[in-house]
């Protein structure tokens, strides 16, 4: 059923069509609707709804009383198992899923609190009705031994159900399909129609265009800037456009009234939707338009008055196609997978794919408090300032002078018929495109431009508490959805209100990493030969085995302009006052203030030597890199866990194998225990100078005027970069390089190296071709070489970057591989796991780590990366990018062993 702009009369009861061919009936019912059974017991419910739906769409009032009492026919239990049907059905309408009911249903005090239900959810009531004769229904009920009662109950139920066909569609049914008869019933076919707001399947790309209000000729012009070709007739008159791209124009709703030509802008709205170069949605004043033509009576005012004259100019044959196209536009369309949503007026996320008379009014009125302004206009409230759904919703309306991006929303009406623009907005691009108005061919009720600041009521970069509390799920283009707990988002709200940088600084977090595959090779727990199988596995031809820095991972935000006094590309891009950032992987900042500025002017200096900010097309870019030495952001770990530790055993060793060596010296055989402690003491030197080669001096610790003195950056990787406009505005740009391959990467990093080796360290690499052997031999030597000499190890990583995994053929792609995979080394280890944990008994205990947990983390974590980089590059507000941000804070709560 569509549901139109006019509210429509209650449907018929309906006969099913008949296919001739196969002698099926074919029953429409709504994809989003709520399927009432009404037959008396024996007609075939339960059997008709198995057959025709889901196990998981029918709600059976015998099974719920069955679940609470545990005999289905326990008419005692009938109130309780009535309330838990109910709850179950709310549940389901809430998702908006297609549930069906299977009860009697005859009396209408039972239906009547479903259709309550339907209504509640938005979604529409249809009424299937088995009426099968009398005789038949008792016949079936006496076959079943679990149904004790007479055929009186029988009886009196086909009354009320004979009573019932009179009244179904006053009640409120949608749709009402009526079999008459054992050979109806088994002849009918379900068919699921999809709501007419469905658009799920169209793609675009759209140019979504704001009340035109009769501004014939600024239209014309805006579609000659969005590329599209007009067409004209033998009068001369526009009746088409289209674009050589195969873009489509969507009309925003309000054609009409104040402006000097509404039957031409309808003329060219009409043709293009015709000829399918065009969608559109109603606005109020075509609601309005259709109800004055249908002879309602109305009041004629806001410039309907100046459309109806227009009109009467028209031919009547005319008149008739502008009344039917505006009748049958449907309150909004849902586009593109769910990911666009157009409406007149906006449209809440809990109403967004549903149909019903508050929905319909919602999308052309907004959320209005009933209440008038001192203008004599409505008040609305702005339901945007608290949207939080994952589909863009463009709209108009509620004219403002500048489109702004607000919470994912756009408004794109721009007064043009008040002197203001006529504005459009690309899509999926999201570029906005603008024609002045010629003049004001209507003076507001409420000043336009008072002040021309045009500014929402809630700023973009405005953050709300209610946007991190509770459960949260987030939507990632990657990985699917990303379920952040209660509890996780608590703690991690705590850290981030406290320590973190500014919120409009932090726009990635890095993600967790797991460790290869355990071992099985003597005295080694983690080996590359893990790496590589795996990645093998998943179908990865080849990797790239990066030096693992001992630093402390760091996220740089540099702008060009980057340095002691402040950034002007910060401030205009972020609208924060500040050189950039460097944060570490909670969101702390690394360094102080004037040791920030003066690492980002550094780096920003380095960019411009190396040419990086031309080649990327620039004003700032984002790098993911390691800050050495570890002891920088780590000394008071360095001194209290690890020092502490090697100091004691230093100090404890030589003075135990010294008794022990006098004791042998007098003849005790204490030999074993001696060995075994010169072992241990040579474990703990091994453990110190595993850790002592990750600690130097820098010029912070001894108040160096070059703070920077001893400091080192290795960056690995250019996460994102775009330009100094403004998000929203036509000149803003962003770019991400998930997909460009690693070697793109480190080449960017070795020109930094070029440019500053005193600040810059190289980040040193070895491609394998995993179906060569001695490739694969030679990265092992390489990885055994490295840790040998004190380095901590490797990354191995899938060449190409962003990969997923292999399907077989003419299957779909698989799931992400894991972005990279560590190999520590023998010694480093010794740090994690303690100074004897090399001996044998020690690895075996070990070797039978969990690693589940900690994979599936790691790509949930570079999942919610990705979405928040790719949210940066397309300018969305910063509430947005820091969803899913947090998200990765908050799952570094997860109870996973925090050595791997």
């Amino acid at each position: 059923m569509s549901e139109r702009t006019t509210e429509p009369a209650p449907e018929p009861a309906t006969e099913p069509a008949t296919d001739r061919a196969t002698g099926s009936r074919d029953l429409r019912v709504p994809a989003s609707s709520l399927v009432v059974l009404v037959g008396v017991s024996g007609s075939g419910k339960s059997t008709f709804a198995r057959e025709h739906f889901g196990p998981y769409e029918t709600v059976s009032s015998d099974v719920c009383r069955g679940l609470v009492s545990n005999d289905e026919n326990d008419q005692a239990a009938t109130k309780a198992a009535f309330e838990v049907l109910e709850t179950i059905v709310s549940k389901r309408l809430a998702a908006n899923l297609l549930t069906v009911v299977d009860a009697t249903n005859v009396q209408r005090e039972a239906r009547k609190t479903l259709v309550a239900l339907a209504r509640a959810h938005d979604v529409l009531p249809v009424a299937i009705v088995l009426d099968v004769p009398e005789k038949v229904a008792v016949e079936r009920n006496v076959a079943r031994a679990d149904r004790g009662f007479g055929a009186h109950v029988v009886t009196r139920q086909r009354a009320a159900l004979r009573s019932s066909l009179k009244s179904l569609q006053r009640e409120g049914f949608r749709t009402v399909h009526v079999l008459r008869g054992e050979d109806e019933v088994a002849a009918a076919r379900i068919v699921r129609t999809p709501l007419l707001t469905d658009r799920r399947d169209e793609h675009g790309p759209f140019d979504a265009i704001g009340d035109v209000h009769g501004c014939l000729d600024e239209l014309v012009t805006l579609l000659g800037e969005l590329g599209y070709a007009v067409v004209r007739d033998d009068a001369g008159r526009p009746v088409d456009a289209a674009h050589p791209e195969g873009r489509r124009a969507i009309f925003l709703g309000d054609l009409v009234d104040r402006g000097p030509d509404s039957p031409g802008v309808l003329r060219l709205a009409m043709g293009m939707v015709r000829a399918g170069h065009a969608l559109a949605v109603p606005g109020n004043h075509e609601h309005k338009l259709v109800r004055a033509l249908g002879g309602r009576d109305v009041k004629v005012s806001h410039g309907l008055e100046t459309t109806l004259a227009q009109l009467a100019e028209e031919p009547e044959e005319f008149r008739r196609e502008v009344a039917e196209f505006c009748r049958d536009l449907v309150s909004h369309l849902v586009l593109d997978d769910g990911r666009l949503v157009v409406a007149h007026a906006g449209l809440k996320e809990s109403y967004q794919g549903r149909a019903s008379g508050r929905v319909r009014s919602f999308a052309l009125y907004g959320d209005t408090t009933g209440e008038t302004d001192e203008f004599g206009l409505p008040v609305r409230y702005p339901w945007a300032d608290d949207y939080r759904g994952r589909a863009t919703v463009l709209y108009g309306h509620t004219p403002t002078p500048e489109a702004e991006w607000v919470n994912n929303t756009m408004c794109l009406d721009t007064g043009c018929v008040f002197g203001g623009k006529l504005s459009a907005l690309r899509y999926p691009e999201k570029e906005v495109v603008q024609v002045p108005a010629a003049r004001e061919y209507y003076a507001p009720a409420r000043p336009f431009l008072p002040d021309g600041s045009g500014v929402p009521a809630r700023e973009p970069d405005l953050l709300s508490v209610s946007d991190v509390l509770g459960r949260r799920v987030v939507e990632t283009s990657t990985h699917g959805r990303v379920t952040v707990g209660e509890e996780q988002a608590a703690g991690a709200l705590e850290v981030m209100s406290r320590f973190a940088v500014d919120p409009r600084l932090l726009l990635y977090l890095p993600p967790t990493m797991s460790p290869v595959a355990t071992s099985t090779l003597p005295g080694l727990l983690e080996h590359p030969d893990g790496a590589f199988a795996a990645y093998a596995r998943d179908g990865v031809d080849r990797v790239v085995c990066e030096e693992k820095h001992m630093g402390s991972r760091a996220v740089l935000l540099v702008a060009r302009d980057s340095g002691s006094d402040g950034s002007r590309v910060v401030a205009e891009r972020f609208g924060i006052e500040a050189p950039g950032a460097v944060h570490t992987r909670t969101g702390r900042s690394f360094l102080d203030e004037p040791t920030t500025a003066l690492l980002l002017g550094r780096v920003a200096a380095a960019l411009d030597a190396a040419g990086t900010w031309e080649a990327l097309g620039a004003d700032w870019v984002l790098l993911d890199a390691e800050v050495l030495p570890w002891s920088l952001k780590a000394d008071q770990l360095l001194r209290d866990q690890y020092a502490s530790v090697g100091a004691a055993a230093r100090a404890v060793m030589p003075s135990a194998l010294a008794a022990l060596a006098a004791a042998e010296a007098r003849g005790v055989d204490v030999g074993a225990l001696r060995r075994r402690t010169a072992r241990r003491a040579t474990d703990a030197e091994l453990f110190v100078e595993s850790y002592r080669r990750y600690r130097w001096d820098t010029g912070a610790d001894d108040g160096s005027a070059d703070p920077l003195r001893g400091v080192q950056v290795a960056p690995f990787q250019v996460l994102a970069s775009g330009t100094s406009a403004r998000p929203g505005s036509a000149e803003a740009t962003g770019t991400t390089y998930a997909e460009r391959d690693h070697l793109w990467h480190l080449d960017v990093a070795d020109g930094l190296v070029a440019a500053d080796p005193a600040l810059f360290r190289t980040t040193r690499r070895v491609v394998v071709d995993l179906a060569d052997d001695a490739s694969r031999g030679e990265a092992t030597a390489w990885w055994e070489e490295l840790t040998a000499a004190g380095g901590e190890g490797m990354v191995v990583k899938p060449l190409a970057n962003l990969v997923r995994r292999r399907r077989a053929a003419g299957g779909k792609g698989g799931g992400l591989v894991q972005p990279g995979l560590k190999v520590r080394g023998r010694e480093y280890l010794r740090i994690i796991y303690g100074p004897e944990y090399t001996e044998e008994r020690h690895l075996e205990r070990l070797r039978e780590r969990s690693l589940g947990r900690k994979r599936s983390l790691a790509l949930r974590e570079y999942a919610l990366g990705l979405e928040a980089l790719d949210r940066v590059a397309r300018g969305e507000p910063t509430w947005r990018v820091h969803e899913p941000v947090f998200a990765v804070l908050a799952l570094e709560s997860e109870p996973v062993d925090p050595r791997l």
